[in-house]
């Protein structure tokens, strides 16, 4: 079997804070292929986003690395060194980040932006490279393309900022795209668009893709496998059709049926998951769902249980009930 794009194994990151050491991701492994695309879904705080910052070591001076591996196309990236890590940065590997409108310099035009990447990684000249960022701004969908390389970002809308990025990210071809909720803030038919589009354009590329969500209407159509976190712990991982299908973790079964379907009756209260999530640094000692899971009993509240198959390709982190 052929090694994965990009392999995560046994990564711990933990972060300084003012209460102590916080431990935002625990012994967390996964793997995605080129072409593939895998989502990481969970609630706000599950360390979905802390998982794709430590691939690009993005922590911030209070975050660290504690142990574990993440290889990239046989290399190590926690070996390298920061001028090896922004090499890879924007070129190999590209991240879409959340919020466009903060991620875009409000005082450069979009043209500058979109163009040095390429400039900065291909060694072109900067004539070639605008003349290819507006190439890249007509392939995701920009009306006026070359006209529109002059703007600044508050000329754009919420969703043209949002294509604006995959084009960045898209500008070096990478190998491997990371989208952190890419559609948070736009409505749900820009949302659609955005994802289609960013869809479309890994496969042209054969790109592998990671999307970070909390939407699990977004994961059903277009990711390939998921991984499921809470915590900072994947409960449970599977190919999409199986998950939506057979959940196997109490936690997976909760978010499944807190999602609103076509033939709800007007005015039912959408299930919930009672309780909230824990505090990352006074994690309890067993299972970290223990105090909101009803199935629980008592070595859930000693043992954190391991990552185990429970079918083909399909692994969860439950003690088990039936």
């Amino acid at each position: 079997m052929s090694e994965a794009l990009l392999s995560i194994s046994d990564l711990s990151v933990s972060f300084r804070t003012d209460r102590g050491r916080v431990q935002a991701v625990d012994s967390v492994s996964l793997h995605v292929d080129a072409g593939e695309t895998l989502a990481i879904v969970g609630e706000s705080g599950s360390g979905k986003s802390v998982t794709a910052l430590s691939i690009l070591q993005l922590l911030g001076d209070n975050g660290s690395i504690d142990r574990g591996s993440i290889r990239f196309d046989g290399t190590n990236l926690i070996d390298l060194s920061p001028e090896g890590i922004r090499d890879i940065r924007g070129d190999r590997i590209a991240m879409i980040f959340q919020e466009p409108m903060s991620s875009l310099n409000p005082v450069l035009t979009i043209g500058k932006q979109v163009a040095e990447p390429v400039w900065l990684h291909r060694k072109m000249s900067w004539k070639d490279a605008y003349a290819q960022a507006g190439e890249l701004l007509a392939r995701v969908s920009i009306p006026d393309a070359t006209a529109r390389l002059n703007d600044y970002p508050h000329q754009f809308s919420g969703g043209m900022r949002q294509r604006v990025m995959i084009a960045m990210a898209l500008a070096c071809q990478p190998r491997l795209i990371i989208a952190d909720e890419p559609t948070t803030a736009l409505d749900v038919t820009v949302q659609a668009q955005i994802l289609a589009l960013l869809k479309e354009l890994t496969r042209e590329f054969d790109a592998a893709l990671i999307l970070i969500t909390h939407d699990l209407g977004v994961v059903a159509r277009y990711a390939d496998r998921v991984s499921v976190m809470y915590a900072g712990r994947i409960v449970e991982t599977a190919a999409a059709l199986p998950l939506y299908k057979t959940p196997q973790h109490p936690y997976t079964q909760g978010l499944m049926a807190s999602i609103p379907g076509l033939d709800g009756i007007s005015g039912q209260r959408l299930k919930s998951i009672d309780g909230q999530p824990p505090d990352l640094a006074q994690l309890p000692a067993g299972c970290a769902f223990a105090p909101r899971c009803e199935h629980a009993h008592a070595r859930c509240i000693q043992d954190s249980p391991s990552l185990d198959i429970v079918a083909t390709d399909h692994l969860r982190a439950c003690h088990g009930y039936d």
